[in-house]
């Protein structure tokens, strides 16, 4: 998730452009449709639960603004969905436990609105079984290992909730690892960080390390016996940003059958565009003071007018236009680097800033298109769509029922 006070890395700046209606069938091939069709797409990480704290959000209805409804995941052939548990990193202790476990209520909740669409799942067989049955698999990761509040009492409690993933550190380091974007306090993980990492493999719980250090990253590699997931993370060669990953560490990552999550956000998909807002940090000022104005205390507002202000700047010029071909580069190069069997989609949908030509879900059918495009094989475009990440629940799994946990 892209947040407010940390816009170099998110480049997020001020004025609003409402979102420009888009034909998302205009550009794609029947066989891509049908492709897509038959495919489990899941997308590892969506902050729409913010906008489930406005009690006057429906998701079950079409939005003009945002990325996730259930319309538009419809349209998009959206199979599976992580919805992000987040809480800013700033809060700790008890009270992020309970804004913690009172997002997943939320979450929860919706699905039980919604049963007709949506489905509570926790395993691969049940998104499978989703999937066949026409519903939408729901899904949770908690967004920052700060909401345990150094308890793995907690960690075990969100499990038991449905949380399939943590990330380990969210934009400030923790009391037990480092952040990418934060100064190094613990050299990677602490001791007690590791037992996190052991507790989170018997508990058949993903571990996200999406927003660590690089030392946090290789010290949870080696501590888990578990493959590891970035949920949302692109590639640090195309976009060199602390939130990206190195060549190096997708090849590592994928040696242990760990799958990196593409993320959509235009800062770490566009070098020129993480540069420009770099080279402006006036607009931080100004971004604050027009989401304020817009928002005041709204829940769920910051980050659907975040996304619309930058946007914004892209369309007039004075910030590069990022489009959604950008992200297939980012899918393209990880591919080259780490292999098809460890490439999958994180969007940040609802948290981030989106390129033009994927303001939403219901436009995920161009990455197949794009990818058929370029060659890719229909077995290989389905790992990239959803199969990568079945597979790597299906080893977490399996290593908490070696280890006598649960799943």
């Amino acid at each position: 998730m892209a947040r407010l006070g940390l816009l170099l890395f998110a480049g997020i700046l001020g004025t609003v452009l409402p979102l420009l209606a888009f034909d998302s069938s205009r550009d794609v091939s029947e066989k891509a449709r049908a492709l897509h069709s038959r495919s489990i797409v899941v997308d590892t990480h969506d902050d729409t639960t913010q906008r489930f704290l406005d009690p006057q959000f429906e998701i079950g209805v079409r939005h003009t603004n945002g990325s996730i409804d259930i319309p538009r995941m419809r349209d998009g052939g959206l199979s599976a969905i992580f919805f992000s548990i987040w809480i800013p990193g700033t809060i700790t202790g008890s009270d992020a436990v309970r804004r913690a476990v009172e997002q997943i209520g939320l979450v929860r909740k919706q699905t039980g609105l919604h049963s007709r669409d949506l489905v509570l799942a926790t395993t691969a067989e049940e998104v499978r079984r989703a999937k066949a049955d026409g519903k939408i698999a729901v899904l949770m990761g908690v967004e920052g290992g700060h909401m345990i509040g150094d308890d793995l009492g907690v960690l075990r409690n969100f499990a038991s909730l449905g949380v399939r993933y943590m990330t380990l550190t969210h934009y400030l380091n923790n009391n037990w690892a480092d952040s990418s974007t934060d100064a190094p306090a613990h050299n990677g993980l602490t001791d007690f960080g590791k037992e996190v990492v052991r507790e989170m493999n018997r508990l058949g719980m993903m571990v996200d390390i999406s927003h660590v250090s690089d030392k946090t990253f290789y010290n949870a590699l080696e501590t888990s016996q578990a493959p590891l997931i970035a949920s949302h993370s692109s590639c640090r060669t195309l976009c060199n940003v602390p939130r990206n990953m190195t060549d190096q560490m997708m090849k590592d990552l994928a040696a242990k059958g760990g799958v990196i999550q593409i993320n959509y956000h235009v800062g770490f998909l566009s070098q020129k565009f993480a540069d420009a807002s770099k080279a402006h940090p006036e607009f931080e000022k100004q971004i604050l003071e027009e989401v304020n104005r817009r928002c005041g205390d709204r829940p769920g507002c910051k980050e659907v007018e975040l996304d619309q202000v930058t946007r914004g700047y892209m369309a007039d010029g004075r910030l590069p236009r990022v489009e959604w071909t950008e992200i297939v580069d980012h899918i393209d190069h990880a591919v080259k680097i780490a292999g098809a069997d460890h490439v999958g989609l994180g969007s940040d949908f609802d948290g981030a800033v989106m390129p033009f030509g994927m303001e939403d879900a219901s436009h995920l059918p161009q990455i197949t298109n794009a990818l058929l495009e370029k060659g890719y094989s229909e077995a290989d475009i389905q790992k990239i769509l959803g199969g990568n990440t079945l597979r790597l629940m299906e080893e977490v799994e399996a290593t908490a029922k070696r280890m006598g946990g649960h799943s």
